[in-house]
C-alpha cells in the first residue's frame, strides 16, 4: 500500500503572525510621511516656498492617510468581533477600551494612531487655508505645520505602543526599534518650533533635540529591556539618516527639474532634515548601555552632554559654521545635561509604561 504524502501535510504552511499586517502598515505610513517631511524640507531650502498641492505634500498626507485608515480598520474589526462575542486577541494593539460610550472597541495602540491621523487631517485643512490666505508657504514651523508634525508624531507614538504589545515575539521588537527610530528622526524637526522660544544664552533647538533624542533612545531601551536595545534605535537612526541624506537633495533635483523650477544659486546641496539629526546619535547609544545599571538620569546626562557639545562641531563640519560664544556653548551643554537627566527619567518610565501594554504570558496565543 502505498502512502502519499502531500506538501501541505509534509510541511505546514507559515502563517502570518496575528497582528504583524495592520502593524506594519501603520509604521510603513509613518515611514512614508517621513519622506515626505525629508522633502518637503530641502524644497523650502534648495528651492523655495511651495503651494499646498506638490508631491512631498501627498507623500506626507498619503503616509497620515495609510496609518488612520489601518487603524481605522482594526478598530472596526475589533468592534465587530467584540459586538458578537468573539474573543478580542490583545496581542492585535492592546486591550480594547470602550470609545463613544463602548460603541466601539478600540485597542489602544491603533486608538492613539487613529487619534493622530485625525488631528492630522484637522491640521491639514487648517493648512490649505494658511496656503489659501497666504499663497506660498515660505517656512516649515508655520502655525498649521507645527500642527501637523505634532499630530503625525501621535500617530508614530501608536505605532510604537502597537509594536509594544508584541515585544516578546521577533517582529514586535524589530517593530518597537524602527517605530521608536522613525519618531526619533521626525522629533528633530519639531523641535524647530522651539526657535520661536527666547533662547537667550542657551540654543533651544540643541537643547530640546538632546532631550527628545535621549528621551525616545531610552524609551525604546526600557520597553525593549534587553541589552543593544539603544544601541538598536540609535541604528535604526543612523540608517534613516544615510539614506535621506542621499535622497532629498536628489529628489529635490529631480522634482524641481520635472516642474521647471530651478535651484536657488546659494543652494548647497546640504541635506535638511539629515543634518538635524545627531550624528553623536550612536556614541549615545553606547554611553546608555555601558551605563545601564546606574540612575536613568546618570547616562541621560552624559547623553545630553554628547549631544550638545557635539552639535556645533558637527555644523562646523558640513556647512562651515563658526563655533559658537564659549558662554553660549557652555550654557547649551549645562541646559542639555539637565534635559538630559529628565529625558533619561521619562525615557525609562515610558519605557516601562510600554511594556505593561504586553498581555500577560497566558493571555498571549502566540
Amino acid at each position: 500500500m502505498t502512502v502519499h504524502i502531500t506538501a501541505t501535510e509534509a510541511s505546514p504552511a507559515r502563517t502570518v503572525p496575528r497582528g504583524l499586517v495592520p502593524a506594519s502598515v501603520v509604521v510603513g505610513g509613518t515611514l512614508i510621511s517621513l519622506i515626505g517631511l525629508t522633502w518637503d524640507i530641502q524644497w523650502h531650502s534648495d528651492v523655495g516656498p511651495d503651494t499646498f498641492f506638490t508631491l512631498p505634500h501627498l507623500f506626507l498626507y498619503a503616509g497620515s492617510a495609510i496609518s488612520g485608515l489601518a487603524s481605522l480598520a482594526v478598530v472596526l474589526l475589533t468592534t465587530a468581533n467584540s459586538k458578537r462575542g468573539r474573543a478580542v486577541d490583545p496581542v492585535v494593539g492592546g486591550r480594547a477600551v470602550g470609545v463613544f460610550g463602548r460603541t466601539f472597541a478600540a485597542p489602544v495602540g491603533y486608538l492613539v494612531s487613529g487619534i493622530g491621523a485625525a488631528l492630522f487631517l484637522v491640521y491639514g485643512l487648517w493648512d490649505q487655508w494658511w496656503h489659501g490666505l497666504y499663497g506660498f508657504d515660505a517656512v516649515i514651523d508655520s502655525p498649521p505645520h507645527i500642527g501637523l508634525l505634532l499630530s503625525i508624531s501621535i500617530t508614530m507614538v501608536g505605532a510604537v505602543m502597537v509594536f509594544a504589545v508584541a515585544r516578546d515575539q521577533r517582529w514586535g521588537t524589530y517593530g518597537i526599534a524602527a517605530a521608536a527610530g522613525t519618531l526619533l528622526a521626525f522629533s528633530m524637526v519639531t523641535v524647530l518650533g522651539l526657535r520661536a522660544l527666547p533662547g537667550g544664552a542657551v540654543n533651544t533647538v540643541n537643547a530640546g533635540s538632546a532631550f527628545f533624542s535621549v528621551m525616545i533612545l531610552f524609551m525604546g531601551a526600557y520597553v525593549l529591556n534587553r541589552r543593544g536595545g539603544a544601541l538598536a534605535v540609535g541604528v535604526v537612526v543612523a540608517v534613516l539618516q544615510a539614506v535621506f541624506w542621499w535622497f532629498s537633495p536628489w529628489a529635490t533635483e529631480v522634482y524641481a527639474d520635472a516642474t521647471g523650477l530651478p535651484l536657488r544659486d546659494y543652494a548647497d546641496g546640504i541635506p535638511g532634515l539629515p543634518n538635524m539629526i545627531p550624528m553623536s546619535l550612536l556614541l549615545v547609544a553606547v554611553a546608555v548601555e555601558l551605563l545601564r545599571g546606574l540612575p536613568a538620569w546618570i547616562p541621560g546626562a552624559v547623553g545630553g552632554v554628547i549631544i550638545t557639545a557635539c552639535a556645533p562641531l558637527q555644523r562646523m563640519l558640513v556647512q562651515g559654521s563658526n563655533f559658537p560664544a564659549l558662554e553660549r556653548y557652555v550654557a547649551t551643554v549645562v541646559a542639555g545635561a539637565v534635559l538630559g537627566a529628565l529625558a533619561g527619567m521619562l525615557g525609562r518610565r515610558f519605557g516601562h509604561m510600554l511594556r505593561h501594554l504586553a498581555p500577560a504570558k497566558d493571555d498571549s496565543h502566540a
